[in-house]
């Protein structure tokens, strides 16, 4: 309880100083409202258009790693548990135990539960991950540089890296699967006896089971979720171009090429559980980022602030409609192979 009082008090902490002391040194915030108050209808437009693709790309990801659950289970799934992540502190795992309780309660078994869970919330973190690298090298294509991004691309890209391996290792057969699954339970036995609890549940057959899942997933559906999850990313990085765009940051001030990078650095940056939803670290950073490549302070200021309340309240008003309603749903229909 009173690490998660000091999770909160921490949370509002920064909150607090980035919204009401730092950005109005960057920008006026009447000037902000004025230029988001300006808007045509024909940008509200675009704006709706950006933020509509966004939420729909967020199912197709949990669709293509689990048959059977459908568009609308998929969609009420992942509004549910992004928003439960922007409500309480301790960032990713929360929406995941979330997911997890969601796709139990529908009936799946949970050998394509934990093997949903997993890969989604792999693939989206190699994006995460390798994305810094790619922004860097097409801003060295473009004659730009950033010293932070080519700090964070490089590091990332080691994750990425040792990631990939690691998850290659774990897929390749049953005999190292068999071996780290065993190493890993001993490991946690030993963490749950120093605080009291009964030895972990599983070992190396677990875990040999487990890949036997993956590879036979992976062989028939690998494209369509690395598709959907590339789409479901870039969909923010829709968001926040229109954004840009529609309040004055322009392609000379700001490029695309420009922009994406101080999105991807962002992105990695605020995906740390410094904060629910990084509020406050994904605004500093992003702006900071987006007024050192060019970008008048104003214009930025408001795309920003436009940016995460077009990618944040959506989300947070259908996760708790969702949130309300996902046990109105019918269990899931029995899981074909296909």
């Amino acid at each position: 309880m009173k690490r998660r009082v000091i999770a909160v008090a921490v949370s509002v902490a920064v909150a607090g100083a980035v919204f009401l002391f730092v950005l109005p040194q960057i920008a006026d915030y009447g000037a902000v409202w004025g230029t988001i108050r300006d808007l045509t209808w024909e940008q509200l437009a675009a704006l709706g258009g950006a933020t509509l693709l966004n939420v729909v790309t967020f199912a197709p990801p949990f669709m293509a790693s689990l048959p059977g659950i459908g568009f609308v289970r998929a969609f009420v799934l992942t509004q549910a548990s992004t928003a439960s992540t922007y409500l309480a502190p301790g960032g990713a795992a929360v929406g995941v135990a979330l997911a997890y309780t969601m796709l139990r309660a529908w009936g799946f078994p949970p050998a394509a539960v934990t093997l949903a869970v997993a890969l989604t919330g792999t693939w989206n973190q190699m994006f995460l991950l390798g994305a810094p690298a790619v922004s860097l090298a097409l801003l060295t294509l473009a004659g730009g540089s950033n010293p932070l991004l080519q700090t964070v691309a490089l590091i990332g890209l080691a994750a990425f890296l040792v990631a990939l391996v690691a998850f290659a290792a774990a897929l390749g057969g049953d005999h190292v699967a068999r071996r780290v699954g065993d190493l890993a339970a001993r490991l946690a036995g030993r963490g749950l006896r120093l605080v009291g609890r009964e030895p972990a549940g599983w070992n190396g057959e677990s875990l040999v089971a487990f890949r036997r899942d993956a590879v036979g997933l992976l062989r028939r559906r690998w494209w369509a979720l690395t598709l959907a999850t590339l789409a479901g990313q870039l969909s923010v990085f829709v968001v926040l171009v229109v954004c840009l765009r529609t309040l004055g940051v322009s392609s000379p001030e700001v490029s695309f090429t420009e922009a994406f990078a101080a999105w991807t650095l962002v992105r990695l940056l605020g995906s740390l559980p410094i904060t629910p939803g990084g509020i406050g670290v994904v605004e500093l950073g992003l702006t900071g980022a987006l007024v050192g490549f060019g970008g008048n302070n104003d214009g930025v200021v408001a795309a920003v602030l436009l940016y995460r309340v077009l990618t944040v309240l959506p989300t947070l008003l259908f996760g708790l409609l969702a949130g309300a309603a996902w046990r109105r749903l019918q269990p899931a229909p029995i899981i074909r192979s296909s």
